[in-house]
C-alpha cells in the first residue's frame, strides 16, 4: 500500500511544486513506483512534468467529481513516474464539491482505488487551505512542508499547523508531519541562517537534514517540461533532490522497522530488492 504524502504550504513561492515534481522524479530514479497528483488549479506540476495541462482529459477535476475513472486520467511521464494532471478545471471542481456529501474525502476515495500500485503518492497542493488542500490532508499519511527561510516563514507555519491539528481531530487521525524542508536556501544569507536555526529549535528532528539551495537550473527546468535530473542531472539542485529522496526512504524504513518491532515481527533488510542505493544514484547524476 502506498504512503501518501501531501506537499503543502499555504504560502506561495516556497518551492512546493518544484519539490513535488523533483522528489517524484528522484524517487522514481530510486526504483520507486510513484504517482504525483497535481491538485493545484494552476497546473504547474503538470506542465513541469512535460504534460500539457490544456490537453489533459480526463484530469483531476473529472476524477474528483466522479465523472471519469482515475485509471483513465493517470498518464506516464518521461521521468518514469505517473501523473494525475491538474488544471483550472479544479477550481470548478472545488465549487461543485462545496455542497457534496463527504466532500473532504473525495480524493481519499479515488486514491484508494490505485494505492496498491504505488510505493509513494505525492500530492502537490494549492497555496491555500481551502477544500482541495483539505482533500489532500484527509487522504495523506504524511505532510511535507517546504519552507523558505525568510522573515514570515514561522508565522505562515502556525496557520498550517492549526489546520493539521483540526484535520487530525475531524478527518484524519493518522496524519503526521513528514518533515519541514528548507528551500531556496542561501548559506550566505544571515537571515536565512537565523530562520533555519529557529526552525530547528522549534521543530527539532521534524526539520529534514536535506536542504534545497537556490539554483538557477532548478528555476529553468519547468520551462522545459522536465524535472531537474533530466534537465541538468549534475546541478546542485538535482543532487539536493536525490539527497532528499534518500532521506525520505531512510525515514520510511525506520518507520517500518519501528512498527514491526512493536508487532514483534522480523524486519527485512530492505524494502525493495530492486532499489538502487542512493550512493549509486548520486554517482550516476555526477557522471
Amino acid at each position: 500500500m502506498a504512503r501518501i504524502i501531501a506537499v503543502a504550504n499555504q504560502k506561495g513561492g516556497v518551492g512546493k511544486t518544484t519539490t513535488a515534481v523533483n522528489l517524484a522524479a528522484a524517487l522514481a530514479a530510486a526504483k520507486r513506483k510513484v504517482l504525483l497528483v497535481d491538485l493545484d488549479p494552476q497546473g504547474n506540476a503538470t506542465m513541469a512534468s512535460g504534460v500539457d495541462k490544456h490537453e489533459a482529459k480526463p484530469n483531476g477535476c473529472e476524477v474528483l467529481l466522479d465523472e471519469a475513472p482515475i485509471e483513465q486520467a493517470i498518464v506516464r511521464t518521461e521521468a518514469n513516474y505517473d501523473l494525475l494532471p491538474g488544471n483550472g478545471d479544479l477550481t470548478a471542481a472545488e465549487l461543485k464539491l462545496m455542497d457534496a456529501i463527504a466532500r473532504e474525502n473525495r480524493l481519499k476515495e479515488q486514491l484508494a482505488k490505485v494505492a496498491d500500485r504505488y510505493d509513494t503518492i505525492l500530492i502537490d497542493c494549492p497555496p491555500s487551505l481551502h477544500l482541495l488542500t483539505l482533500n489532500a490532508l484527509a487522504a495523506a499519511n504524511g505532510l511535507l512542508i517546504p519552507v523558505q527561510c525568510e522573515y514570515f516563514a514561522l508565522e505562515g507555519l502556525s496557520s498550517l499547523l492549526d489546520t493539521v491539528k483540526a484535520v487530525r481531530q475531524r478527518l484524519n487521525p493518522a496524519l503526521e508531519i513528514e518533515g519541514l524542508l528548507r528551500t531556496m536556501y542561501d548559506v550566505r544569507n544571515n537571515l536565512g541562517n537565523e530562520v533555519s536555526a529557529q526552525l530547528t529549535q522549534h521543530f527539532g528532528d521534524k526539520v529534514l537534514r536535506s536542504i534545497i539551495p537556490r539554483n538557477i537550473r532548478l528555476a529553468e527546468a519547468p520551462s522545459h517540461g522536465q524535472p531537474i535530473h533530466l534537465y541538468d542531472r549534475s546541478s546542485r539542485g538535482a543532487i539536493a533532490y536525490i539527497g532528499l529522496a534518500g532521506e525520505m526512504i531512510r525515514r520510511e524504513r525506520g518507520q517500518h522497522a519501528a512498527a514491526n518491532d512493536q508487532a514483534g515481527e522480523v524486519v527485512p533488510a530492505v524494502l525493495h530488492d530492486d532499489t538502487e542505493t542512493l550512493d549509486d544514484i548520486v554517482d550516476l547524476h555526477q557522471e
